[in-house]
């Protein structure tokens, strides 16, 4: 039996989550510490980070709106093209004008001749 344990995969996760904000924090506050030095005032240098987090903040916020704007209009797209009234009946119906036993006219798909007509008039073949 085996007696070492394994880390779970939500703690491997987490480990690595704090590994990129450790990162993220040690990179900000080198920027800092560089923009000091070349003479910014500190508060002025916390400024312009918080500056620059809004301004990604922002460009997130945007593509994520024109993003949900593609999505809602592919949907809807979806969405008409399913309720069209291509599956209407009335474009399926096999209508057509033939020689059948009632004379020339319009019959139906089921042999039926629908348009009126006068099965006594001498110019009805």
């Amino acid at each position: 039996m085996n007696t070492t344990t394994r880390i779970s995969t939500a703690e491997r996760l987490g480990r690595g989550l704090g590994r990129g904000w450790r990162a993220f924090a040690r990179g900000e506050r080198r920027l800092s510490n560089w923009l000091a030095s070349k003479g910014v005032p500190v508060a002025g240098a916390v400024a312009l980070l918080w500056a620059a987090k809004l301004v990604v903040l922002g460009l997130l916020f945007y593509v994520a709106f024109w993003l949900a704007a593609l999505l809602l209009l592919g949907v809807a797209a979806a969405w008409l093209a399913g309720n069209s009234a291509g599956d209407d009946d009335r474009w399926t119906q096999k209508d057509e004008l033939r020689n059948g036993e009632a004379g020339f006219g319009l019959y139906s798909s089921s042999g039926q001749r629908i348009d009126p007509h006068d099965p006594n008039d001498p110019f009805n073949d």
